[in-house]
């Protein structure tokens, strides 16, 4: 593979981000972003090559606030770290670093070149641990290519397509760590609400930067990139036609059935609700007879003990007055 062949896609995994948060929350008391190695393997695809990012370790990383020339990245550790984990899994290779940014900085192009003396092509991952916007993947991948000028040749950073993925054991990993950080006040159906709220933000959002680049490509502001139209036309192709006299009425019968299912539930509800504040009363009230009849046994048993007394005392008075 050529030095300047660049991937198709990058896919990370979620230990990875699990990873590069707690370094971040372990080291960067200041603010400060934090550096390490990412570790994956390279597949071939029909179209290109795509890049799993399966593990990474966290490297020591210091850097100037004032001068960005002057960083420190300790590699001898990078070098004792690897050979562990080559011990524990020989598939995983190098394939780049990440940072927690949240921006590429003067220095990354440096650090990239220290990385690619362990791998030809190291894939730059920049970790966003405060992401601002909650409807974005975290995550950026860029890879260095050669950029050719007349007097000399400069390496620049392009960005790669990334998305989040999982195989299935890590599916399962992390619906365990969601079921522990869970709010259990939160019902099920209200959980499921919000995620297609926040869908349906997520939508909205990309149909706006759809439309933006639409409306700046007609008035001359951007050149037309065919690709991405061809893009936007297979979309379109897609969406349902909703002028079609069978489509809506079929829409209108499955929300009514919908509707119905909900309104019936919720009088179940309400019935098995009342029913139980019947119960709760007639059992209040019934141990409150019990309570009552318990009062009074326990009073005409006091009474009956001072009767019983009161008469003991008369006869030994009487006695003691026949002695006399």
């Amino acid at each position: 593979m050529a030095s300047f062949d660049v991937p198709e896609k990058v896919v990370v995994h979620p230990l990875v981000l699990l990873s590069a948060v707690d370094h971040f929350t372990r080291v960067s008391r200041s603010n400060k972003r934090v550096v390490g190695v990412l570790l994956g393997k390279r597949s071939k695809t029909e179209t290109g090559v795509q890049i799993d990012i399966l593990n990474s370790y966290a490297v020591p990383f210091e850097e100037d606030k004032k001068n960005s020339k002057i960083w420190f990245l300790d590699h001898n550790y990078h070098e004792n770290m690897f050979s562990m984990f080559k011990k524990v899994n020989a598939r995983e290779k190098v394939i780049g670093w990440y940072s927690t940014g949240p921006k590429i900085r003067p220095a990354d192009i440096e650090i990239n070149e220290v990385i690619r003396r362990y791998t030809p092509q190291p894939v730059f991952c920049i970790i966003d641990v405060n992401p601002k916007d909650d409807l974005e993947i975290p995550t950026q991948a860029y890879v260095a290519v050669p950029d050719i000028s007349d007097t000399q040749t400069n390496q620049t950073f392009v960005h790669v397509p990334s998305e989040i993925g999982a195989l299935e054991a890590e599916e399962v990993g992390v619906e365990h760590l969601l079921r522990d950080i869970r709010d259990t006040t939160v019902s099920t159906l209200s959980d499921h609400v919000t995620q297609k709220v926040a869908s349906l933000k997520g939508l909205k959002k990309r149909m706006d930067t759809m439309a933006d680049y639409l409306k700046k490509v007609s008035a001359g502001k951007l050149p037309m990139n065919h690709q991405i139209i061809y893009n936007l036309q297979d979309i379109f192709n897609l969406c349902p036609n909703l002028q079609v006299k069978e489509l809506v009425t079929a829409l209108k019968v499955n929300t009514n059935d919908n509707m119905l299912v909900i309104y019936v539930a919720s009088l179940i509800r309400s019935i098995i609700a009342l029913h139980n504040l019947i119960n709760n009363k007639l059992k209040n009230h019934a141990l409150e007879i019990l309570r009552r009849e318990k009062d009074q046994k326990a009073q005409q048993k006091i009474l009956d003990s001072a009767e019983k007394k009161e008469s003991t005392d008369d006869k030994e008075g009487k006695k003691e007055e026949s002695k006399e």
